[in-house]
């Protein structure tokens, strides 16, 4: 059993009266204790932030959600909006160099570094727009193991973990020498660097596989009206017009007609189906459950846990290195590749565990194809479901996919391959500025500075 003996007068003094027992959890009262509350990083940054309502916007706009945000770097997608028909919770008018802080689930910690001005963001979002502070500085701070156990703290929520714009801005923060923070601001753009490398590269490849099938420039368009033969509608088994739009005839065309051949999924890959557990199984700890929405091209983001015992029973699931674990619900069509042996993990129902079973088609070609916007539009097409979207095992079966020539493939292979390596730099390089910060705290800045470029010096 864990426990706090805590005075009543500092009970008292804390803003709000906090009398819960988890606020004063001994993992968060030694945590509080890393960094004098002297300073705020309220003092760093600009309050006065501007949004849609007080200064509204007549344009299509992008826009920023926080499920939208990469938890294990700085890293966003983008929405684009129609002017008028902006979510309810569009709010922040962001500028480039913003700090965009999720507010909600704090423990995600899901933290955007803003690339462009003009950009929307949810109010589900603090924003932190650095002043008299490197804001490289500022981002490996808000990516620390200590700013997610305050955030944690202050978490006030019963039912959905949640804190305010205030409890961010509320925070203790630990003012860098200059010597420190320039270290800190070098490593973090080298992290830049690697990332927009590793863009680049990925770039590359996928050109390079559309360009070889003669989709260099294509671009989806929707048609108002067009015309179909009977016997299609009779052979599709579909009358619903959205089935038989004409971009889908020049995707499928273009893998007909590639010069190298083509196949579909089911004979290059062998399919297996994984397991749902059900939502009062998640645990804070344990064998991570992987979900669609812990899928990326890149990575697989931090997941919901089940219990080792659990996981003994259905561990027949367990993904196998040279696996690729593929999206089927909710957002269909995401392949990640297991290039190396997984950790223990547990897919759900909603991903399927491909394997590659022929010689036609090289991996990292195989995973980059199934991302591309070729299975995009065959998911478009083929999807069902009123309010999540299904793909049925049996249609991923049928996805077509080119196959291009060995030399292509392993120049898309080996494009790829370094694509991966510049990402795991740009995150290695992140996890290092972050931790000096976290030694920094619990040390001195002398023992981190020594630490960090030990651990930097070939960079």
């Amino acid at each position: 059993m864990q426990y706090s003996i805590v005075d009543y007068l500092q009970v008292k003094s804390v803003p709000g009266f906090r009398i819960d027992a988890g606020y004063w959890h001994p993992e968060f009262v030694e945590n509080s204790q890393l960094v004098s509350a002297d300073v705020k990083i309220r003092d760093f940054v600009e309050e006065n932030i501007c949004n849609i309502k007080s200064s509204p916007i007549n344009r299509n706009f992008k826009y920023l959600e926080i499920s939208k945000i990469s938890l294990n770097s700085y890293e966003y997608e983008i929405t684009d909006v129609l002017c008028g028909e902006e979510p309810d919770r569009a709010h922040h008018i962001l500028e480039k160099g913003d700090i965009a802080v999720s507010t909600v689930r704090p423990n995600r910690n899901a933290v955007a570094f803003i690339q462009e001005d003009g950009v929307i963001g949810s109010s589900g979002l603090s924003i932190l727009r650095a002043r008299n502070i490197e804001v490289e500085y500022l981002l490996a701070f808000c990516k620390t193991d200590y700013f997610i156990k305050c955030l944690m703290r202050a978490n006030k929520a019963s039912m959905y973990p949640a804190v305010s714009n205030s409890d961010i801005l509320n925070m203790p923060f630990l003012v860098p020498s200059d010597k420190f923070s320039s270290l800190i601001v070098k490593i973090i753009r080298k992290s830049f660097a690697c990332l927009g490398k590793a863009k680049d590269t990925y770039n590359d490849a996928s050109s390079l596989f559309l360009s070889e099938l003669g989709l260099a420039d294509w671009k989806s368009k929707y048609h108002l009206t067009f015309v179909k033969n009977y016997s299609d509608i009779k052979q599709a088994r579909r009358i619903d017009a959205g089935y038989f739009q004409p971009k889908y005839d020049e995707i499928i065309h273009a893998i007909k007609n590639c010069s190298s051949g083509w196949d579909v999924l089911e004979n290059l890959t062998t399919v297996k189906k994984c397991v749902e557990v059900g939502r009062k199984a998640y645990l804070a700890e344990g064998i991570p459950f992987v979900r669609v929405s812990n899928l990326s091209p890149f990575r697989l983001t931090k997941a919901e846990c089940i219990s080792e015992e659990l996981y003994h029973t259905i561990k027949q699931h367990q993904p196998r290195k040279g696996e690729i674990l593929f999206s089927k619900d909710a957002t269909p069509g995401v392949a990640y590749y297991l290039n190396e042996t997984p950790q223990k993990m547990i897919p759900s129902s909603g991903v399927l565990r491909l394997k590659n079973k022929t010689d036609k088609v090289n991996n990292e070609y195989l995973t980059l194809a199934l991302n591309s916007v070729l299975t995009k539009e065959q998911v478009n097409r083929d999807c069902g479901g009123s309010v999540i979207s299904h793909w049925r095992p049996d249609q991923v079966k049928r996805t077509l996919i080119p196959i291009l020539s060995r030399e292509k493939q392993k120049e898309i292979q080996q494009k790829v391959k370094n694509a991966c390596n510049f990402r795991k730099q740009s995150e290695l390089l992140l996890n290092c500025a972050k931790r000096a910060i976290e030694t920094a705290m619990k040390k001195n800045e002398q023992v981190a500075l020594r630490w960090l470029e030990s651990e930097t010096k070939g960079d």
